[in-house]
């Protein structure tokens, strides 16, 4: 029954909020490690948007302003989840802004075929904004708004998170060889090879039912490729709890079937879940009913990423978290300038999203707000 009305009180904030009007829908999608973003496609010049395309999902919201500005709202629905999740038979939803991306000016004076080779490799937005480089000392800040109406008690959502930026030349042979490929290998190998996940399959040539040529996967040939993992650094809901969340991987090529992943709901805080190259730590666990809801958050988060050794897979040097939380004119510090495993052993850095990504196959209806994110590099 509770479900019920939540998910009922969820559709009739929706409703209301859409005939007061204020709700404009962006309904752009940028896939930005594959394409460059047109500048229609460009939010308020520093975002582009990324997951579902619902009118609903992701809008300009002019009824809940905070500083005088209109925030941005996400909502996912019980039958918005279009991905596959980590476990088989598991599903994930995502609508998000993407504070990485790449325009077409970015590859300007570019040897012939760069910008075609990024395509391939899913490297486009290396060369565009919103990188903080690996290694480095940065400071982020941004404001969220949680209704009472959402069911923090059962929904299973991140609203930010900060992503590697892995390269796909990384690959390992399938004589077991582990090296990064020239830009050139790498095309060689993707016209023989289709790629499922991090996974190559051999690529055999066919048609479809209109008899256009395509190609298919055929059997799985051998090689691997770097396909990235979890979130350095995320903050969410799941548990009945709000949580924080820093996670490591000083392997060089990762190790996709090592889902070495603190539970928020069972991990004790601050002490990281280990194996061979991978930490998770739940950083900071708040139970729901103790979360504040109805009012403006603002988030201000300082990283120093860890430094990796790349090739070596060693962590070269700690990374710190300080995260302070300030609601009602009050500053509550939620982490204190605490020594962790924060990163990826990545040779480029890491960039921001916030919106929903709900994973862990969870249908729960989610709706909130975020605003006013701003980031400075201190030193790399």
């Amino acid at each position: 029954m509770r479900r019920l009305l939540t998910i009922a009180a969820l559709a009739a904030a929706s409703a209301a909020a859409a005939q007061g009007g204020g709700l404009a829908p962006l309904a752009e999608r940028v896939n930005v490690q594959a394409d460059s973003a047109r500048m229609e496609q460009v939010i308020d010049g520093r975002w582009v948007a990324v997951g579902v395309k619902r009118p609903y999902a992701i809008c300009r919201d002019s009824n809940l302003m905070f500083d005088g500005r209109p925030s941005y709202r996400f909502e996912l629905r019980e039958e918005d989840n279009t991905l596959s999740g980590y476990s088989k038979g598991e599903t994930k939803g995502r609508a998000e802004l993407s504070y990485c991306y790449a325009v077409s000016s970015d590859f300007d004076g570019a040897p012939e075929g760069f910008y075609d080779a990024a395509q391939k490799m899913k490297t486009v937005y290396h060369s565009g904004k919103g990188i903080s480089p690996q290694g480095s000392t940065c400071r982020y800040r941004f404001s969220f708004y949680v209704p009472s109406s959402f069911d923090g008690e059962h929904a299973s959502t991140i609203f930010a998170q900060w992503h590697g930026m892995p390269d796909r030349r990384l690959a390992q042979t399938p004589e077991g060889e582990v090296r990064m490929l020239t830009t050139e290998e790498f095309l060689a190998l993707w016209d023989t090879t289709i790629f499922k996940k991090d996974t190559g399959h051999e690529k055999i040539a066919s048609t479809d039912r209109k008899g256009r040529p395509v190609f298919r996967a055929g059997e799985p040939n051998g090689w691997k490729i770097e396909q990235g993992g979890y979130p350095p650094l995320a903050f969410g809901f799941s548990g009945g709890y709000f949580y924080i969340k820093a996670n490591s991987d000083r392997k060089w090529l990762t190790d996709k079937s090592d889902r070495c992943n603190a539970r928020v709901d069972g991990a004790e805080v601050m002490r990281p879940v280990r194996s061979e190259y991978k930490s998770s730590t739940i950083a900071c666990r708040i139970p729901w009913s103790e979360f504040p809801k109805d009012r403006w958050i603002t988030f201000s988060v300082d990283v120093r990423w860890s430094l990796y050794g790349g090739s070596r897979e060693t962590v070269e040097r700690d990374g710190r978290l300080n995260v302070v939380m300030a609601c009602d004119g009050e500053e509550r510090t939620l982490v204190d300038d605490r020594r962790i495993d924060i990163g990826r052993n990545d040779e480029d850095g890491y960039y921001f999203k916030f919106g929903i990504y709900r994973v862990a196959g969870s249908t729960v209806p989610v709706c909130y707000n975020l605003a006013a994110y701003s980031e400075q590099t201190v030193c790399d």
